[in-house]
């Protein structure tokens, strides 16, 4: 989200942050950046006065149950704003995966064809434009499901570091110790923790007796909260302010994810700070394309465990798989590669809204359809609250 308001600002845009949510402490402070926020509610007319003021030229939505809510509402007091869908990941193939994997059921041989996929590619069929950050995603949408591709947009996450700048970090002798870290709410994340527990660490811990790892992610509930143990180095920190401290301190992150949607975040941040991974099929989905990955990509435990050692044992085939991570920044995840792209098809699609409202008509069927039952059945919950 931030990037996306990052290239906005550099447009010149003047940026509103509505969200039905409330400001937290860790909350970015967006006055900073000139961006007024503003409190919206769920099922509340309230809404159709701001936005109907605001009359803004651009509504991004973050993720498709806030396309949902506020969709229609914006459609009608804003008909010629440029409607863009941040899918973030595609939640539905997150949830079928999270389903296959609790039935033991191969991930690929996950169940697309679910209520939550109707619900989000309707909503993507709606926007004007939806945000895609994996090209693994992007191809199921317009394979699989048909999507066309000038409703989709490919933007991935946005580094803007040169590959010198990016090398600037600890060298191997200063580094120690093993790293993973995701919100725990998420839970992919809590899965991957768990399995690390139970299956994987007690592996690594047996040819690293010293080795320490470090979980941090904020939110961890209390099953989380009570794996930590000091004899076994399994270490759950919480939250942490600065990422880019403990992923620099370490050698080697570990990301055993089962399942889950998008591109990972924690791979991304640890290729940036020079740190190699040891992760899944499902963890590198979507990350290196072609090239090498920044260390091992291992879906057995045992065979996850020996990589991670290997790794984190020997420094040449360390210094390798760190290379490999610069490599798929620089080539796969650098900012001028997406950004001016991402900001001629917005402009692309402003100019010619109609015509292309007319090419996506299966999007104005839709519209029109879930306009009437989302919208009433928003009266409803309204009134029966007053």
């Amino acid at each position: 989200m931030m990037q996306l308001i990052d290239l906005f600002l550099e447009e010149g845009y003047q940026i509103t942050f509505a969200s039905t949510a409330n400001s937290s402490e860790r909350s970015e402070d967006l006055s900073k950046l000139g961006i007024s926020t503003e409190n919206i509610e769920l099922n509340n007319s309230s809404f159709d006065v701001f936005i109907s003021k605001l009359k803004p030229t651009i509504v991004v939505f973050d993720r498709y149950v806030t396309e949902e809510q506020f969709g229609w509402r914006v459609s009608e007091q804003c008909p010629d704003a440029l409607r863009v869908l941040d899918t973030e990941d595609l939640h539905f193939l997150r949830k079928a995966r999270e389903e296959a994997v609790k039935n033991n059921i191969p991930v690929n041989e996950a169940n697309l064809y679910t209520e939550t996929a109707k619900r989000e590619l309707a909503s993507i069929m709606r926007s004007d434009m939806s945000l895609i950050i994996s090209e693994y995603e992007l191809e199921l949408l317009q394979v699989t499901f048909r999507v066309s591709s000038e409703i989709l947009c490919y933007l991935p996450f946005l580094v803007n570091k040169t590959s010198k700048s990016l090398k600037k970090t600890p060298f191997y002798e200063e580094r120690a110790n093993f790293v993973t870290i995701g919100n725990l709410l998420h839970a992919p994340n809590v899965n991957s923790v768990l399995r690390l527990k139970k299956e994987i660490w007690p592996l690594i811990r047996k040819e690293l007796p010293q080795a320490k790892l470090f979980i941090y992610g904020a939110y961890a509930p209390q099953q989380i909260l009570e794996l930590h143990n000091e004899k076994e180095g399994f270490l759950v920190r919480g939250w942490v302010e600065d990422v880019s401290k403990v992923m620099k301190g370490a050698k080697v992150c570990l990301a055993p994810i089962q399942f889950g949607a998008g591109l990972k975040g924690k791979l991304l941040d640890a290729m940036m700070h020079g740190t190699p991974s040891v992760t899944t099929t499902i963890g590198a989905e979507g990350m290196q394309s072609d090239l090498p990955f920044s260390g091992f990509i291992e879906d057995d435990s045992q065979a996850f465990s020996n990589a991670s050692v290997a790794l984190y044992s020997q420094q040449k085939l360390w210094l390798k798989c760190q290379d490999y991570g610069f490599d798929i920044i620089e080539n796969r995840f650098h900012k001028d590669l997406f950004s001016e792209v991402f900001k001629q098809r917005l402009m692309s699609i402003q100019t010619n809204i109609k015509e292309h409202r007319e090419h996506n008509f299966m999007g104005q069927i839709l519209q029109h359809q879930t306009l009437g039952s989302t919208k009433y059945m928003s009266k409803w919950i309204e009134a029966k609250n007053r």
